[in-house]
Order: C-alpha cells, then sequence, then structure tokens
C-alpha cells in the first residue's frame, strides 16, 4: 500500500493541510481562514476551539481527496510563542494568547530578573510571559498546565496533553543547548505548570487515539509526529539541509533563517537558535521589507516599475527603507530614522533605490550572523511575496555575492508533512 504523510499549518491567519507521498510529491491540499484575533482584557486573544473547528473542515477536505487508509502520520506546526492554559484531559481554562500579543510587560520584568541573556523567554510577547499572565488570571485546577498552539491541536489526535517540542517551547524558557528545561525556572511560579516530555521535530509522539482515527477515518496505526513553529516548518519546505544553507522570507518584513553548525543567542539583535536536525538553525529580522515599498508604491507600479529595472547598474542611492523610526536587526537601535533621501523625481531610480537599501540590510544581517559566530551563507533561498521580483533577485545575488533562488515550496504545512515522514523513517 501506498503510504501518505499530512502536515497540518496554523498560521497568522489560517489553517493548512498537506498530504505527500513518499517521494515528497503533494497529492492534496486544503485551507481555511481563522475567525480574526479578539482585543480583551487588552491581550490578544483567539479561541482554540475555532482551531480545531478549522483543523476538523481541513482535515475533512484533504482526506476526500486522498485514500485515508494510506496515511502513516501527521504532524502539526503553529504560531510561535501562541500559548494556552488547559487541563490534564485538554479542556480549556483560558482563552489563547497570540503570539503578537505583548502586553505582558511585569512579568517579562520578572522573567528579565532570573534567565540569562540568551533565553527565548525573553520580552513581553515571550510564551513564558504570556504563560505568567495567563496563570495570575485563570481559575486554575491542580493539573492546569500552558500549552503552546500546535501542542494543544496534536494533543487532540492523541488525547494526551502533556508533551511540547523544542522549537515551540523556545519561547517557554526551553533550553535547547542543554535540552532541558533550566534550574532559574524552579524560580518562577509557572514549573509545575510546563509539561515535562519535550520531543524533538519529527519524534513520534504516539499513535492517533482510537475515537479519533474513527471521527476521520484514519487507521489506528496512524502515527502523531512532534511538530514545530510555522516559520520552521516553511524552512524545512524550502529544502535546506547543510550548513551554510539559508532563507531570506521578504514578506511585510525581512527576515532570515541560516543553517550553522553552532548555536548563535543574541537577544539584543532578535537572534536566537533553534535545534534543526542535527544543526542549529540562526535568524533574525529586520523591520525593512515589502511593508515599506507598499506605502510608496502600490502593485500595479511596483509590477509595472520591475520590468524595467536594471538590475546591472546600481543607482548609488544609499537608502536605509523603513516605515517608521526603530530597528532590531541588523542594527538594534529603536530610533534610527528611514533613510529614503533624496527621493529622485524618477519613480523608478526611487524604487530600484528602495530595493538595493533592503537588499543592502540583508547582506548585512548575514554579515552580522558571521560576526556573531555563523559562517556566511553558501546558498540563498526566497520565500514571501519579494521572492517573484527576479530583477531583484539579481540585485540581491550581486550584492550578496551569493547564489540566490526561489525556493519551489514554500508551504508551512508542506515541512510539517516532511517531518510526519520523517517520525515514520527514523
Amino acid at each position: 500500500m501506498k503510504s501518505v504523510y499530512i502536515g497540518i499549518d496554523f498560521g497568522t491567519s489560517g489553517c493548512r493541510a498537506i498530504a505527500i507521498n513518499g517521494n515528497n510529491t503533494i497529492l492534496a491540499k486544503a485551507s481555511i481562514a481563522l475567525p480574526e484575533s479578539l482585543l480583551k482584557n487588552g491581550h490578544i486573544v483567539q479561541n482554540p476551539h475555532d482551531w480545531w473547528l478549522a483543523c476538523h473542515l481541513v482535515l475533512d477536505n484533504l482526506l476526500s481527496q486522498i485514500h485515508p487508509e494510506q496515511v502513516k502520520a501527521i504532524s502539526i506546526d503553529g504560531t510561535s510563542g501562541t500559548v494556552l492554559l488547559c487541563n490534564a484531559d485538554g479542556s480549556l481554562v483560558s482563552d489563547a494568547y497570540m503570539y503578537n500579543d505583548n502586553n505582558n510587560i511585569l512579568e517579562a520584568e520578572k522573567i528579565k530578573q532570573l534567565a540569562p541573556s540568551n533565553s527565548g523567554a525573553h520580552g513581553s510577547s515571550s510564551g513564558l510571559a504570556k504563560c505568567l499572565t495567563l496563570l495570575k488570571t485563570a481559575q486554575l485546577n491542580q493539573d492546569t498546565r500552558c500549552l503552546t498552539q500546535a501542542d494543544w491541536i496534536a494533543g487532540i489526535f492523541t488525547q494526551r496533553f502533556d508533551f511540547t517540542d523544542q522549537n515551540n517551547s523556545l519561547k517557554l524558557g526551553y533550553d535547547a543547548v542543554n535540552q532541558q528545561w533550566p534550574e532559574w525556572l524552579n524560580k518562577m511560579d509557572c514549573r509545575s505548570r510546563l509539561v515535562d516530555n519535550v520531543y524533538s521535530p519529527g519524534d513520534i509522539i504516539s499513535i492517533i487515539n482510537p475515537q479519533i482515527a474513527k471521527t476521520f477515518d484514519l487507521p489506528n496505526t496512524t502515527k502523531i509526529v512532534a511538530g514545530t513553529t510555522d516559520s520552521i516548518a516553511a524552512f524545512y519546505a524550502a529544502d535546506c539541509q547543510q550548513t551554510g544553507e539559508a532563507v531570506t522570507s521578504l514578506g511585510s518584513t525581512l527576515a532570515i533563517k541560516l543553517i550553522s553548525d553552532k548555536p548563535i543567542y543574541a537577544p539584543e539583535y532578535g537572534v536566537y537558535s533553534h535545534r534543526f536536525r542535527d544543526k542549529w538553525l540562526v535568524g533574525g529580522a529586520s523591520n525593512t521589507g515589502g511593508a515599506v515599498l507598499n506605502y510608496y508604491f502600490n502593485h500595479s507600479q511596483m509590477k509595472e516599475l520591475t520590468t524595467q529595472l536594471d538590475p546591472h547598474k546600481n543607482t548609488g542611492l544609499d537608502y536605509y527603507p523603513l516605515l517608521v523610526n526603530g530597528e532590531r536587526f541588523p542594527v538594534n537601535d529603536p530610533e534610527l530614522a528611514p533613510k529614503l533621501d533624496p527621493r529622485p523625481e524618477n519613480d523608478l531610480l526611487f524604487f530600484q533605490g528602495m530595493l538595493e537599501g533592503i537588499a543592502n540590510i540583508e547582506k548585512n544581517a548575514y554579515h552580522k550572523l558571521v560576526e556573531l559566530g555563523a559562517s556566511y551563507p553558501t546558498h540563498i533561498k526566497t520565500m514571501g511575496g519579494g521572492s517573484v521580483n527576479f530583477a531583484w533577485q539579481t540585485i540581491r545575488s550581486n550584492l550578496l555575492e551569493v547564489p540566490i533562488e526561489k525556493a519551489e515550496i514554500t508551504d508551512a504545512a508542506y515541512g510539517s508533512a516532511l517531518l510526519a515522514k520523517q517520525g515514520i523513517q527514523q
């Protein structure tokens, strides 16, 4: 019988699923939008029951396109830093505080006093800061625990709510280097609420719960495999495996990830490291990107101007394109002002100058990682809206002096499907 592997992705706005075969060929896709987040008591929240409903609908759609009896494994990814409280049976104790909720300032100060500077738990939007806030406001039972988005969904499939993965737990304070919850967490009120079973992405957690299998007409032997964060799942999808291979995401902002032989932590630049197979995935994000381009030009204008670009002739404009003051990486300066002067009368020159400016920031970002201890990228794949601009790709490749190509597949759900397959093949 042919084998099928399913990846389920919970991104910032929707749930997506992809099924692949043993040759990594996509067999089916399905997706659905998630309800928008709500602002409740000063926090950005969603109802996790909406996630499961979306997951149910998406999986029903996906399975209608394939043979469910061929499914061998499922893996789930979720947004990094999204957390909730639930009981041992998975029943909810709280709403989910979303990845972009940063109204946990007092809790972040407590973490700052105890956590080492290289911990991923720092910041008012960290999973741990949200966990502390939730524990103060929720009605707790003795067995209440804090889970991430991916944990809770995978928990429904297994009817176990006692595990997490190394990538999603980083912002809860997990020590990925020593692969354990660190001692300093014992000095906080939350340690007993963090689950002890921490899996590597791609590890088999358990077989599917029989009742859930029956609901979807899946085999009782279907394995549930530990997942990762949505952004790391997208990196898996890009098929980078060797030290020096990197991915630049050209979306609203500019984000880079690079495979390194050793972990790098520079929280002052927002640089952290995740375990990635037997290596490390390091990265950071700049405030530059597509959002600033969209502010000055609409889609049709950019499409027209792109056809006229001369990527081999530099404009000489030394821009630092930002929407507002403030940069985090590769420069850490909350007061850094945008630099988009002088603006030529020719829109084409202005547009190309902005593209060159963003490319220069990308170059400096990779050099910053080198300065922090990584190796310079040997090959870069691009994803996000800017990846379709091949003239810009040439500008970037000339400036970075590295081969650059568009990632063939960028769906996080595809990366999770690869993890599901990895779990079976280990």
